[in-house]
């Protein structure tokens, strides 16, 4: 089995608590600021002030636990692919969570295929391929899949570059969904495929990185996480 460094999906949990809860909180100190009027300003302009307070709360709050299931949803994504990664042969390295030039990446993966960007998608829906576009439904979606996983690698490259480690990494979109209508396809560099696939992927017998080079490679990473 492949040694996994990191947890995954932990770093989407952190940012979709974050995201989600702090306009709560906002609604919370304006509602304590709307005690002390009150009393100290007008008792008229104070209790309205806490009632529009209390209700922006509950809105505030409601919103927020969608927007925290949304990332939720997408850090369970993150733990099923890990789960797949997990099977690959002893001699694969899986990082979760990487920090690539402070951008979290979903997974790098290093073995003797090479090195990979891992960027995962929960995504309910069709996904098709069509002219180098991703579509969801039909639809292009509001942020380019196949964009951010070539920024991802770009960025994990240059991280490594940084480390004295200088090689091709390889952009992987990932669909934990397996809703990927072509299971498998390429589009400019990048590799699109259904998690259920992703084993056979890496298990081609391809040889790009000789072990005593994934050695150095492997501890470079572990100093970077």
């Amino acid at each position: 089995m492949a040694q996994i460094h990191g947890m995954a999906g932990e770093w989407a949990r952190v940012k979709g608590m974050v995201l989600g809860l702090w306009p709560l909180f906002l609604g919370v100190f304006a509602a304590g600021a709307s005690c002390t009027a009150v009393v100290a300003v007008s008792p008229i302009w104070g209790a309205t002030a806490l009632v529009l307070s209390l209700l922006y709360c509950a809105w505030s709050l409601s919103k927020g636990l969608r927007h925290i299931e949304r990332y939720f949803k997408g850090a369970r994504g993150e733990e099923r692919v890990s789960g797949i990664l997990k099977t690959l042969p002893d001699a694969y390295h899986v990082f979760n969570d990487f920090v690539a030039c402070g951008t979290h990446v979903d997974h790098v993966v290093a073995g003797p295929a090479g090195v990979f960007a891992v960027e995962t998608k929960y995504w309910r829906g069709k996904v098709t391929l069509d002219s180098g576009h991703i579509l969801l439904d039909g639809q292009l979606p509001s942020r380019s899949p196949l964009s951010q996983v070539r920024k991802e690698a770009q960025l994990v490259k240059a991280e490594l570059a940084k480390s004295g480690w200088s090689g091709a990494v390889t952009p992987v979109l990932a669909f934990a969904s397996d809703t990927f209508e072509a299971k498998i396809a390429e589009a400019n560099g990048a590799v699109i495929i259904n998690s259920n696939h992703l084993r056979d992927a890496f298990s081609t017998g391809k040889v790009a990185m000789q072990s005593s080079e994934l050695d150095r490679l492997v501890r470079l990473m572990e100093s970077n996480s």
